[in-house]
């Protein structure tokens, strides 16, 4: 197998998924002690659990205005919300966009854009689905708001769902990063929110696939209306 071959097969982990990984082997060296199928099955959901952490590059645009995908995942929701009080961004609505993630994608999560963190509030809560309207409120979650060069800011709200039970921010106020940078994590299955400045539209459509750090989320300098898609 070629290098580009392996390079597309095996993907860097992220170092939170190193003792899960361990664990699953483990067990599945015992099962394969007890009976061989039952080993097998181990392997299955070992592999699931080295590809659940997997941590690749992407390849981020670089033109400054760009908003990006936090998330691999699927747009669940767009409508108007408060952002989390937590944040100390006011009481008007903005544009929330939602991103869901399943446990077969990559949950490591990176910055819409460019600039200074402002604020980061962990909040405890419950573990509905993830998927729903009220999982924004609900739910555990932790809020990163980012200030950019010209001021504005955005909110950045990781939030637990069903299997989660881990939310994992690496960043505090006063880091400085840069559009598509690793921030963070949520374990198995959660979903991402995040707050567009006032009079920016989604360049989004409810139900597209998303690629953290590389999907174009916003342009801040577009004056396009929201968009729509049809499924063909």
């Amino acid at each position: 197998m070629s290098a580009s071959m392996l390079s597309t097969v095996i993907k860097p982990v992220h170092r939170e998924g190193y003792p899960f990984i361990a664990v699953f082997a483990g067990v599945t060296l015992v099962l394969f002690l007890i009976w061989q199928p039952l080993g097998w099955i181990g392997v299955v959901l070992t592999v699931w659990c080295y590809y659940f952490f997997r941590d690749p590059d992407r390849f981020t645009p670089q033109r400054e205005g760009l908003l990006v995908s936090p998330a691999d995942g699927v747009i669940s929701l767009i409508e108007p919300a408060v952002p989390p009080a937590e944040l100390g961004m006011g009481d008007n609505a903005l544009t929330r966009v939602s991103v869901f993630m399943n446990v077969f994608n990559c949950h490591v999560n990176r910055t819409p854009i460019a600039g200074k963190i402002s604020a980061v509030s962990y909040r405890p809560g419950k573990f509905l689905n993830a998927s729903l309207d009220k999982a924004s409120v609900d739910n555990e979650r932790n809020s990163v708001a980012v200030e950019m060069a010209d001021g504005r800011k955005i909110a950045v709200v990781q939030i637990a769902g069903l299997v989660a039970r881990r939310i994992v921010c690496e960043v505090k106020p006063g880091d400085n990063l840069a559009t598509g940078e690793r921030f963070g994590m949520i374990r198995f299955g959660s979903r991402l929110d995040v707050y567009l400045p006032e009079g920016v539209n989604p360049l989004v459509a409810l139900g597209q696939t998303m690629v953290a750090g590389e999907t174009v989320l916003a342009d801040l300098a577009a004056d396009e209306a929201r968009r729509t898609a049809e499924v063909r």
